[in-house]
């Protein structure tokens, strides 16, 4: 079979459009029931209480690429009582997981700061573990403008 120029060309544009609809990504954002589930294996089942933990971050962010956060939890930070670990999620990313800090009584305070992105408007958690097996969460909605026009 002999093809012409413009049946190789009417081919070779067919395949690459083809390519290129029949396999974009897609995005897929996290549901509650992902970050629910991120929170019951983090904290082993326990269900999380309010208090002890304050998450401190923005109300409104300009930039959803950079959004400082930071989280402090009320501990003596004793061998017998310490903050174990605390994680942050984000509900409306791809991947609710964002960070996971990692305390001992040597630190002698359980507070930590970072930077994370943000896809879209959505709630930001924290869930502290303690060493005695308590679980502590506090949750604050952001939201991520473009241009810092509201919304």
């Amino acid at each position: 079979m002999i093809l012409t120029r413009r049946q190789a060309l009417a081919l070779s544009l067919g395949a690459t459009t083809l390519a290129v609809v029949g396999v974009a990504p897609t995005r897929s954002w996290a549901s509650a029931e992902a970050t629910e589930k991120a929170v019951m294996a983090f904290t082993g089942g326990a269900k999380p209480e309010a208090g002890r933990i304050a998450l401190d971050a923005p109300e409104i962010a300009e930039n959803g690429n950079t959004v400082p956060i930071s989280v402090s939890v009320d501990s003596p930070m004793t061998a017998d009582d310490y903050v174990q670990s605390v994680m942050f999620l984000a509900e409306g990313n791809p991947n609710p997981d964002v960070a996971t800090f990692h305390f001992t009584p040597m630190s002698g305070s359980a507070s930590a700061t970072t930077r994370i992105r943000l896809a879209k408007t959505q709630n930001v958690i924290a869930v502290a573990k303690m060493s005695n097996g308590a679980v502590f969460m506090d949750t604050k909605q952001v939201k991520v403008t473009i241009g810092g026009c509201g919304g």
